[in-house]
């Protein structure tokens, strides 16, 4: 009898417990976690969290390189901790669709994408994209290589040597902006490999793909510079200036930039990047902007899970920016103005 009074007295207290907790718990999963560029849209998450204590941001992702299975793996541990919503950058469609977002749809946890969309054949799984267009994204990075080479024709009639840089073969956006570097390259004729199509061509071991690794970023950009003839390097991510070594050791290379001998033109604007551009180890960086793809992806998810409040759009593109040696210090904008 004393046992059941206990537990009469004490059983309320439990349950107001049990119903304090109201947490909305928002998880941010990139494709590596210790990038900068995903720790932004982190930030951009934080920054939401602030007016709206309820929310809780999760940061999450493969811990060193772009791996689809450890994506996967990390997707499916927070679908057992109960979170309440995700906001992924994909790797591999396929992976993450046969993987977890089965699982996810089923348990009712909407899923927004940001940076990376979902194949088309993927996307009832989530509720919209945040990001870069990024064929548009790809045809920006090509039409700057043309506009710089415009009046430089190939030595002795050859075309014009590129060397597109990616991550992952499998990874959506990445695949999306080489379609659109060959579409700028080929004046919109074709987003095939490029061969001597208009005067350009891409090496034949091109494209080099990294995962990610940035050790291995930096060889491969080493090794394009270390060619006699003149390689337009594009890459379609940051890769190999996300290294802390690539200004010790691309500095060697610094009189072929700046004469461009060799020329490099890369995707994002992080600090790391910009001090490539002030010390002339950078062509040219167009940036996005990772920190309003967080706050705008974490706002949408709430409006959704609080307000029942679907998206107006499937697609909610944000714009890029061109960051060179002359403006490097005032050329970025990843905050969403106001």
């Amino acid at each position: 009898m004393k046992f059941l009074t206990l537990l009469l007295f004490y059983f309320p207290f439990f349950i107001v417990q049990a119903n304090t907790d109201d947490r909305i718990k928002i998880a941010i999963i990139g494709k590596t976690k210790n990038d900068s560029f995903y720790q932004q849209s982190y930030q951009g998450c934080r920054a939401f969290s602030q007016k709206h204590p309820k929310v809780q941001c999760i940061y999450d992702g493969p811990q060193d390189y772009q791996d689809p299975r450890s994506q996967a793996l990390v997707i499916e541990d927070l679908i057992r901790q109960d979170i309440d919503g995700l906001l992924i950058s994909v790797t591999d469609s396929n992976h993450l669709a046969q993987a977890v977002l089965k699982r996810a749809y089923l348990a009712n946890i909407p899923i927004f994408t940001f940076d990376s969309d979902l194949l088309p054949q993927h996307q009832f799984y989530r509720l919209a994209y945040v990001g870069t267009n990024n064929q548009d994204f790809g045809i920006a990075l090509g039409n700057y290589a043309k506009e710089l080479l415009e009046s430089t024709s190939g030595e002795q009639g050859q075309p014009l040597q590129v060397c597109i840089h990616s991550g992952h073969q499998t990874t959506p956006n990445l695949n999306d902006r080489i379609r659109g570097v060959r579409l700028a390259l080929s004046q919109g004729k074709s987003s095939e490999r490029l061969e001597d199509n208009d005067n350009w061509a891409e090496l034949d071991r091109c494209p080099l793909y990294s995962l990610g690794k940035r050790e291995l970023a930096v060889r491969q950009l080493e090794f394009m510079l270390q060619q006699k003839q003149r390689v337009i390097n594009i890459a379609v991510a940051g890769f190999a200036q996300f290294s802390p070594d690539y200004l010790s050791r691309i500095s060697s290379y610094k009189e072929k930039i700046s004469t461009k001998e060799a020329i490099i033109i890369s995707a994002d604007t992080e600090q790391i990047q910009l001090k490539a551009l002030e010390n002339g180890l950078s062509t040219i960086n167009i940036g996005q902007r990772p920190y309003e793809m967080g706050r705008l992806g974490t706002e949408l998810l709430y409006q959704y899970l609080v307000y029942d409040k679907k998206p107006a759009k499937k697609l909610y593109y944000l714009d890029f920016h061109y960051c060179t040696a002359e403006n490097y210090a005032s050329c970025t904008e990843n905050k969403p103005a106001g």
